[in-house]
């Protein structure tokens, strides 16, 4: 027998997808149902370039908050350079682009009978089930982050009114002289350089309106995990770092253990830490709703494994995790939620067609970090898969600023604007309200 090429090709979509004919086809439907949950970085912009990529397929996107509020960007609200609706958005052009938007949570799934279930009552069938809802935060992690600690001791790295808005007015309340501790854990977590860039901008906040303040960071990791150089660098030149009048104290393998919300102290293993405002950011893993589809499971249980052709998980077929909730080497960025989104739907795209995706797939990611209210220093990275070591490779060419600049601050405006519109499908002439 004769293997003829497009056969061959056929087969190819197999050996990557698990499928050669659709898996909706042969039950009387003419397009295949997927169900996204979380319209975050990744789901957003998964949901909109499938239907640009593959017209047929129906999208019900599921997402409980009424706006986008972008965690990138946030830390500007934190520092006081932006407000809460400079990086809010509503959903009205994503749910333009997808055949269903339900406002709702996800309380089950089923990959055996292929449903979604949610708060609400609806039962969702799928044919692909999309999971970008981001991290679930550990709180029982650390002793004393209760539901009445949360109240007063924020978080804020899910964005939103309740935790970036309340964090801002706590450090506009403050004392001048007060003290703000922020914790960060172990790796992994989302947005590595983005408690840095944190006490950077609370520490430009404070130099200009509280400059009788301090900064302690309390970090559970043995150094600083991203920019190091770069973030160094700016303290030193602006807040006094390694000085005795130092806006900043920062202290490694300090891992917070446990929190007393009335006393407003936190305690590492060694230590303890009084402030006025206290930022705790506790351990995370991947979102509870990977939980319930039962692909969390690499890492001791808290991120979920994929195939890097697809993102589809290598636990529960036809179910595909993006963004932050996969277990990877890849950052848990915004960028790269956005980019395995357009990953996810151009593979999907292509196995609707009967297609192989991509045999050698490419990411992308650029991050900024603001280090006053007028520099900024960033990261970019590209990753190819490499087969034989079953990984998304790190690219030549690939790195960091030589040093913060005033140009770099400008670049990141664009950059946030340009990613706020290829996630939502903002149109040309959408009116920006970000004021850097």
């Amino acid at each position: 027998m004769t293997l003829h090429r497009r056969d061959f090709l056929l087969a190819g979509a197999a050996g990557l997808a698990g499928l050669v004919r659709p898996a909706w086809a042969g039950k009387g439907r003419a397009c295949p149902r997927v169900v996204v949950v979380g319209a975050g970085y990744g789901g957003a912009s998964f949901a909109r370039h499938l239907k640009l990529w593959a017209p047929q397929a129906h999208v019900t996107v599921v997402e409980p908050q009424p706006d986008f509020v972008s965690c990138p960007y946030s830390n500007t609200v934190v520092g006081g350079l932006n407000r809460l609706q400079d990086i809010t958005f509503p959903y009205t052009w994503l749910k333009a682009a997808v055949d269903r938007f339900v406002a709702d949570r996800v309380d089950g799934v089923d990959p055996r009978r292929r449903t979604v279930h949610t708060v609400g009552g609806l039962t969702l069938p799928y044919d692909r089930l999309v999971l970008s809802a981001g991290v679930e935060l550990m709180f029982d992690r650390v002793a004393g982050y209760d539901a009445a600690a949360q109240r007063t001791i924020k978080h804020a790295w899910k964005a939103g009114p309740d935790q970036t808005g309340v964090l801002r007015r706590q450090l506009e309340a403050m004392p001048d002289g007060g003290v703000f501790v922020i914790t960060i854990p172990v790796q992994p977590f989302r947005c590595p350089p983005a408690p840095y860039e944190r006490a950077s901008l609370v520490a430009n906040y404070f130099r200009r309106a509280k400059p009788r303040s301090k900064i302690i960071i309390l970090d559970g990791n043995p150094d600083i995990v991203s920019k190091k150089a770069l973030f160094l660098a700016a303290w030193k030149k602006h807040y006094g770092y390694g000085t005795d009048a130092s806006l900043i104290d920062y202290r490694p393998n300090s891992l917070v253990v446990s929190v007393d919300a009335k006393a407003m102290r936190v305690a590492t293993e060694f230590d303890e830490a009084q402030g006025d405002v206290i930022n705790l950011v506790p351990p995370m893993r991947a979102a509870a709703v990977t939980h319930l589809a039962g692909a969390r499971t690499g890492e001791d249980g808290t991120w979920c494994p994929v195939d890097y052709h697809t993102c589809e998980s290598t636990e529960v077929p036809n179910v595909h995790i993006l963004g932050d909730s996969i277990s990877s080497n890849l950052s848990k960025a915004g960028a790269l939620a956005n980019n395995t989104g357009k990953l996810c739907a151009s593979a999907l795209a292509d196995i609707f067609r009967g297609r192989a995706p991509d045999p050698a797939p490419v990411l992308t990611s650029t991050c900024y970090s603001a280090t006053t209210d007028r520099h900024a220093v960033h990261v970019a990275t590209v990753f190819r898969y490499n087969p034989k070591e079953n990984l998304m490779e790190v690219q030549p060419g690939s790195g960091l600023s030589e040093a913060e600049s005033e140009a770099e601050f400008s670049f990141m405006g664009g950059w946030a604007r340009n990613i706020w519109a290829d996630t939502l499908g903002l149109p040309m002439g959408y009116r920006f309200t970000n004021r850097v």
